[in-house]
């Protein structure tokens, strides 16, 4: 409670700041009609002063803010729908996409970095090493544009963009549309995560209740899972979070290169034509998100890890 009363006031710093730079950018939610030639002078006006982009700025921040702390997120620029149910019908793709990939991650994690902590300096270690760090290096556009290459346009075994097959589609369609997009988020994260995992198994590898274990005549797999893997996993959890957090709130570049229609291309959509209400629900949003993980991290690094809940 006492973190989450912190986050205030962190929050209307970030709100401000974001607001200020939106704002800042060239162009703006009426450019499109200033390159129409049909379109008169007098009618930018009416619209402008529609939208209340002719009141000074701090008019337009209070505003906002005040009708966003009642759960009234505005009306959008573009198409003058309520921005919340725009959000709203984008949340359950971004759902699907984030947390599969993070189911996948995860699987691939940890068996990773615990072997490569448990056999430090050996083929395997040195060859997961490689892997992950070529995963943390590779862009995700390029990795995405490269798998659409090869298996969609190459093979034409998986489609290359989409939720699913226009009409609809069965279950097996849905999970082919699936693959492409969660291979790219799931081996970024599981790169980053792997790396977490064996250097916080490796620290404690070494401690001495490790080592007392092992002397007691503890059978060496139930050491390792039993006691080191719970000592480990904490810090890691907390990255998984706040990795979390940010790709709930949309995996901007993938979900623009496979065109999933989730959180982040609404992102892209609205940063195009400088729709302000959806940005700044957006932004918000993510903002809000990582603090409320950061706070859920701790939470259950305190469940894992005994000592954390006691200090």
């Amino acid at each position: 409670m006492r973190r989450s009363l912190q986050a205030l006031p962190l929050l209307l710093v970030i709100s401000t700041l974001v607001f200020l730079l939106i704002h800042a950018a060239p162009g703006g939610p009426l450019a499109i009609y200033l390159s129409n030639p049909n379109v008169r002078p007098e009618d930018i006006e009416r619209l402008r002063h529609a939208l209340g982009l002719d009141r000074p700025l701090w008019q337009q921040y209070w505003s906002w803010l005040a009708a966003f702390a009642q759960g009234d997120w505005g009306y959008s620029f573009s198409d003058g729908r309520p921005v919340a149910a725009r959000i709203v019908e984008r949340i359950p793709a971004t759902l699907e996409l984030v947390g599969t990939s993070i189911v996948v991650a995860l699987a691939l994690t940890l068996p990773a970095g615990v072997l490569a902590a448990v056999r430090r300096g050996r083929w395997f270690d040195r060859t997961t090493t490689a892997v992950a760090v070529a995963g943390i290096s590779l862009p995700a556009f390029w990795f995405g544009l490269l798998l659409q290459i090869v298996f969609a346009i190459g093979f034409g075994w998986l489609p290359s963009s989409g939720r699913a097959t226009l009409g609809g589609g069965d279950l097996i369609d849905h999970v082919h549309h699936l693959v492409l997009p969660v291979t790219v988020l799931a081996v970024v994260q599981a790169a980053a995560w792997s790396r977490y995992l064996r250097g916080s198994m490796i620290d404690t590898l070494a401690q001495p209740f490790v080592l007392a274990a092992h002397a007691r005549g503890i059978p060496a797999r139930a050491v390792i899972l039993r006691h080191a893997l719970r000592n480990a996993i904490g810090p890691v959890l907390a990255v998984v979070m706040v990795d979390a957090a940010l790709l709930a709130s949309g995996a901007v570049v993938t979900e623009s290169v496979f065109a999933w229609p989730g959180l982040g291309s609404l992102f892209t959509e609205a940063l195009a034509r400088r729709d302000y209400t959806v940005l700044m629900a957006l932004l918000m949003l993510t903002s809000t998100a990582i603090v409320l993980f950061n706070v859920v991290a701790d939470a259950v690094h305190a469940l894992v890890d005994p000592r954390i809940a006691a200090a």
